[in-house]
């Protein structure tokens, strides 16, 4: 049976397996060296957008602006990287697809603290901090839209976790690509993916497993694997994940426990696809496919107008 996937994205997953293959590189992207060390050119602002930079106590945040009048709602963005990497400037232009989402909204991206000289909960701590920064400056809980991807997207459910058990306002809804759920790597998708997946396949020694982040803690702690806590209480979330990746498990595990305890969830597996392939924006029909499906379902949780609204945010 062939594959339906895309030329383009075709030629993309080809690259990367192509490129981790190597000798001499593949160890250093599959093990994270790359993006530890990862030197890019200052990034461009789109005309009439406003990124403007907040220094925390530990960390940096980047608010983005858009042009056009927004409905009063935010994206608390939480980027990827296997908690050892930075803000990169791709994260820079999720921050401007989700702001032109229907609606428009401004984007707060959080370059929190990272592994190995900020391990567990580092990242979390920062995480939360950024999410009261957003309380204290007048937005409510309904009014904030958590997203996040990989090692971003589980700790947007990690935050979650964490708010609802310590009685804070929850988000209005979570948007996860290809969220890390489970830094044990005890799922079957780590096996049966094993040689499939082009990024983190045919290896013990990628970042997946180098535990940099876990450090000496539990592993299986919820605010670490998320995948491993109570989901009761939470609110709708939008699960995205590529059929070849060993992370696959840590989506459909977390996805099919959150029906479980009731939450609304909308889970899509794209056919062929690696990890975080939305990266390829609007330029590879896969990637913008899942965009669309990010703005279709902030746009149903968010229907309302939150400027002006009355309403509470339910803890």
């Amino acid at each position: 049976m062939k594959e339906k996937i895309s030329l383009k994205a075709k030629i993309v997953r080809d690259v990367i397996k192509f490129s981790t293959s190597q000798h001499i590189i593949g160890p250093k992207i599959q093990d994270g060296t790359f993006r530890k060390k990862l030197v890019e050119p200052a990034w461009h602002c789109p005309d009439g957008y406003l990124c403007m930079p907040i220094q925390m106590h530990h960390f940096e945040m980047e608010l983005l602006t858009p042009p056009q009048e927004d409905c009063g709602e935010v994206v608390l963005q939480l980027h990827g990287g296997g908690y050892i990497g930075k803000m990169r400037n791709v994260y820079r232009d999720f921050a401007v697809l989700y702001s032109q989402m229907k609606g428009y909204r401004k984007v707060l991206s959080v370059d929190y603290r990272v592994a190995p000289g900020n391990p567990y909960p580092a990242a979390l701590v920062d995480a939360l901090a950024a999410y009261q920064w957003l309380l204290d400056v007048g937005y409510r809980g309904n009014q904030i839209i958590l997203a996040g991807d990989s090692a971003g997207g589980g700790l947007a459910l990690a935050l979650s976790l964490y708010l609802r058990d310590n009685r804070l306002p929850l988000p209005k809804c979570l948007v996860m690509m290809s969220p890390w759920t489970d830094l044990t790597a005890s799922g079957d998708s780590y096996t049966e993916n094993y040689e499939k997946d082009p990024l983190f396949g045919n290896t013990r020694e990628s970042m997946i497993y180098n535990g940099e982040y876990v450090a000496d803690h539990d592993p299986k702690d919820p605010y670490m694997s998320p995948l491993f806590g109570d989901y009761t209480g939470l609110p709708p979330m939008l699960f995205q994940v590529g059929s070849i990746e060993m992370l696959l498990s840590d989506t459909l595990s977390a996805a099919e426990k959150a029906k479980k305890a009731g939450c609304e969830v909308r889970q899509t597996v794209y056919e062929g696809m690696f990890h975080v392939f939305q990266m390829g924006l609007m330029r590879m029909p896969e990637s913008e496919e899942a965009w669309k499906e990010v703005e279709e379902f902030i746009s149903q949780h968010t229907s309302l107008t939150a400027k002006g609204s009355e309403s509470a945010n339910k803890e």
